[in-house]
């Protein structure tokens, strides 16, 4: 394993620190894209929402349901229920 200096291993805490607010962004910029997306590229924006969704620890059932939908609106609605405190 790589031995990492005082800075980076600082820099590599801060990330994991704040990475809840980071993949909420990332979530509500894939919501945006995926109302822009069409064919391969939107099943590819699907699989990292899920993703982010896992890692957000939004409930199984929720994330079935906005992937069931494939409605960029109902995956709007998870952003904005993370962005009220509402799941969590």
């Amino acid at each position: 394993m790589a031995d990492y200096s005082n800075y980076q291993k600082d820099v590599i805490k801060r990330y994991y620190d704040n990475r809840g607010s980071i993949d909420q962004q990332k979530l509500s910029e894939l919501c945006t894209n995926l109302f822009l997306a069409e064919g391969k590229k939107k099943e590819k924006l699907w699989e990292k929402a899920r993703d982010i969704m896992e890692r957000l620890e939004v409930p199984a059932s929720r994330i079935d349901h906005v992937l069931k939908s494939a409605d960029p609106a109902v995956l709007a609605e998870v952003v904005q229920d993370l962005e009220k405190g509402a799941i969590r």
